[in-house]
């Protein structure tokens, strides 16, 4: 028998947009480099080394995030104990609302995220740095 998904991306989307603050890539273009301010690329490395990263960002593939948010995970990475504004982009905006909402429930915060993602902030005239392979 064919699973049945009673919850779709739309839905999730759609309960996370009513939970989630966003910022503009133009205004997040004007955050990078703010003291009180981490920008989190959840992309997949292959993402990153194909498109370029923003300068300065932090790398947290999206698999992993839970468990480098949380301080009792033996992965959990000191940046995210800090007290900033931590900033989630993706690739176009889904997989980043996705997160930011999750993110918010665990009680990380404040959480914003980023409309558009990599490609809005390409668009905005972001700065890009070409990721070299490991």
């Amino acid at each position: 028998m064919p699973q049945k998904i009673t919850l779709g991306y739309k839905a999730l989307m759609a309960e996370a947009e009513a939970r989630v603050s966003h910022v503009s890539a133009a205004d997040a273009v004007h955050m990078l480099g703010r003291p009180d301010v981490v920008i989190v690329d959840i992309r997949d490395p292959r993402e990153i080394q194909r498109e370029g990263r923003i300068p300065g960002s932090f790398s947290a593939p999206r698999g992993m995030l839970e468990f480098w948010v949380d301080p009792e995970s033996p992965y959990h990475k000191p940046v995210f104990a800090e007290d900033k504004t931590f900033v989630i982009h993706c690739a176009s905006g889904w997989r980043s609302l996705l997160a930011a909402d999750v993110l918010q429930r665990m009680g990380l915060g404040p959480v914003l995220n980023m409309q558009g993602g990599f490609t809005a902030w390409k668009d905005a005239g972001g700065p890009v740095e070409k990721v070299e392979p490991k």
